[in-house]
């Protein structure tokens, strides 16, 4: 069923098909995904499909400069009549998250967001409440050149297990969507699965098995971030963890319970670019190719 869901999405974000893996890997390895690209290249549409095709109630957040984390969490409101607070549940609990144009709110806002999705639940005076199980947020940000934006700083882009950039649609792709009818409903497919199938998923992801030699691998990449000079700072073992997660939920979307070398080289750029910075301005080279060149593969 996973790969029936690889399909039907392939059909809303054309040309695409490596970007939609990496993003059910994602939600299968119940992180949090950041989507950095320009408007216009599918962030929106590719959210909302996900949840569609899995049946996730889904929420599209809109970020704004003025934007109050009351008004993305909820608020607490005292009834005169019974003398008591009743907490008012913002638009955060839902089970897939669009949070749009995200460095456009300010850093408090972006720290409640990123708060909630680190600890799952939300605190309030009048006591916990916890967020939906699946729950899942897609981030959108924008170049930083643009105008009116707060950059993540690093220590929240380390929430995201994941950033990708969607990119512009190969020529025949783009051909397709030039020809669509204006009035074309990309979401008339039916779902293909559900939030019980989904759970089980992400179970059976961290059953897959790890063996001692991609493990060494991991830790060989972990260890040269470190040791070398490239990076203004390695990777940290949250990373590595990030590292293993993914590439078990990548070698899951492939029907298979073990991991491969390869898998965690697919997964690399998604989880590692955006922890890592290259101190040399201008490189020609990734963070992740600079490691994946240096550390040798397990045969």
């Amino acid at each position: 069923m996973i790969k029936e869901l690889q399909n039907a999405l392939s059909h809303v974000l054309l040309g695409k098909d490596e970007v939609i893996r990496l993003g059910i890997t994602c939600l299968l390895a119940n992180g949090h995904l950041l989507l950095e690209d320009i408007p216009g290249m599918g962030k929106t549409t590719f959210s909302h499909a996900l949840a569609h095709f899995v049946g996730m109630k889904y929420r599209r957040i809109q970020f704004t400069s003025d934007m109050l984390p009351g008004d993305l969490l909820g608020v607490s409101i005292f009834d005169p009549e019974q003398q008591q607070f009743h907490f008012h549940y913002g638009p955060i609990f839902s089970q897939l998250i669009l949070a749009d144009e995200v460095n456009r709110a300010t850093p408090r806002t972006q720290s409640a967001l990123l708060e909630a999705m680190e600890e799952r639940q939300v605190t309030t005076e009048e006591g916990t409440h916890l967020l939906p199980n699946p729950f899942f947020v897609i981030a959108t940000q924008n170049p930083s050149h643009q105008t009116g934006t707060y950059l993540l700083p690093e220590s929240q882009l380390d929430r995201f297990l994941m950033c990708l950039t969607i990119g512009y649609p190969p020529p025949d792709a783009e051909r397709k969507l030039l020809t669509l009818p204006g009035n074309d409903n990309l979401f008339d497919r039916p779902p293909v699965s559900n939030v019980d199938q989904l759970i089980t998923w992400q179970r059976e992801s961290l059953l897959v098995h790890v063996s001692d030699p991609v493990l060494d691998y991991i830790q060989e990449i972990l260890a040269a971030s470190r040791q070398q000079d490239w990076f203004y700072h390695g990777l940290s073992p949250r990373a590595g963890m990030a590292l293993v997660k993914a590439s078990k939920a990548y070698a899951r979307t492939d029907d298979r319970d073990f991991v491969r070398p390869d898998d965690v080289q697919a997964i690399m750029a998604a989880v590692v670019n955006h922890r890592l910075v290259i101190k040399q301005a201008n490189v020609p080279y990734s963070a992740t190719d600079l490691l994946l060149n240096h550390v040798e593969v397990p045969l």
